[in-house]
């Protein structure tokens, strides 16, 4: 599985023209070695050769196993780190740089070698990671059954009693019951007027009848990521947020009947934007329609309006429409979908029909 991946990077690698690659994202070193490492400020590095061969540099406090890379090139605290990484790397023609290398590493680097030529790499792993194969593709089935169990649990609880931060925290306890590691991303829990910040930040506000109520939950399950939205209303729901609601849904709806392969990500977040425009709130849907994911929530490309760019089978993205009227009411709904031959599978079952609590 992991040569396969392997394989995956150095076709890319080509594209681009990079002779090596030093991957240091501890997510992509997963991707690329099923090893998790959190280095902290030590360095850490995956190189990969054009010809696929791999050297993992890594400071001795990490114990990893000898077949994790072609080569294991253990470090010491007290050890030059970036000159025996110059020393045991092909420095000829275009060498790819991570993205989350942090600079102090980069600049040491050049700073040995004036001459090295260097481009972000990271597009050679994300290309990569761009499509699931079948293990990730089960994992993150695996990853929504739970966020729809975590979900009810959630909605079933919630009462007038519970504030938006006690919504986070209990979150915390299912998650762990279902054996999930931690949040994706920590919980964005929204009452009332709070709904209308699409990116608020939970605090100690209560429920008021009337309110809608937004849930925006994911965990991660066997270091894959899930992320899902439902709104519900407490008590009461008005007209005019049942109809706000119902756009929102079908909305929902008619973004996920447009995935397939070779449709523009661009034509799958309009599908969603030109029905909530028509109905006259294009003005209140303020971001983009959907994002990658896999081992990290948020990868790429994204489903927004100015990416032209293609769906490919085993792309897994959310679909997340949403109206916001500032002061008022927010109403998102989010599900993830893997594409596949013909069309797309939605890993989301929770219900999403309007629901009053």
């Amino acid at each position: 599985m992991f040569n396969e991946r392997i394989g995956k990077v150095c076709k890319h690698m080509e594209s681009h023209g990079f002779n090596e690659v030093m991957i240091t994202s501890p997510a992509s070193v997963f991707y690329l070695t099923g090893k998790w490492i959190e280095p902290g400020e030590r360095m850490m590095v995956l190189a990969v050769s054009k010809d696929g061969k791999t050297k993992l540099f890594i400071n001795e406090l990490f114990p990893v196993e000898n077949d994790i890379a072609d080569e294991l090139i253990i470090f010491k605290d007290s050890d030059n780190d970036i000159e025996i990484l110059h020393n045991n790397i092909n420095t000829e023609g275009t060498i790819g740089i991570d993205k989350e290398w942090p600079s102090h590493f980069l600049i040491r680097l050049m700073k040995i070698n004036k001459d090295i030529k260097v481009d972000i790499g990271s597009i050679a792993v994300d290309e990569s990671r761009n499509i699931k194969d079948t293990k990730e593709i089960e994992l993150m089935e695996e990853a929504s059954r739970v966020n729809d169990s975590v979900m009810g649990d959630i909605i079933n609880e919630l009462n007038g009693d519970m504030n938006e931060l006690d919504v986070c925290k209990r979150l915390g306890e299912i998650y762990r019951k279902y054996g999930t590691e931690s949040f994706s991303f920590h919980p964005l829990i929204a009452y009332g007027a709070n709904a209308a910040e699409p990116h608020h930040d939970s605090d100690g506000s209560i429920m008021k009848e009337g309110d809608s109520v937004i849930l925006d939950i994911g965990g991660r399950t066997n270091n894959y990521c899930s992320d899902m939205t439902r709104t519900v209303f407490y008590k009461k729901c008005s007209e005019e947020h049942k109809k706000i609601y119902n756009i929102v849904l079908e909305a929902n709806r008619r973004a996920i009947a447009k995935v397939k392969p070779g449709v523009k990500f661009s034509e799958i977040d309009l599908a969603a934007r030109d029905y909530i425009e028509e109905c006259g709130y294009g003005k209140y849907f303020t971001h983009r329609t959907g994002h990658n994911i896999g081992i990290n929530v948020h990868e790429g490309p994204n489903v927004s309006s100015v990416n032209h760019d293609t769906v490919s089978e085993g792309m897994i993205f959310s679909i997340e429409p949403g109206i916001y009227i500032s002061g008022e009411v927010g109403v998102r709904i989010e599900d993830l979908v893997v594409v596949t031959n013909e069309g797309c599978k939605v890993l989301n079952e929770y219900n999403k029909e309007l629901t009053i609590i």
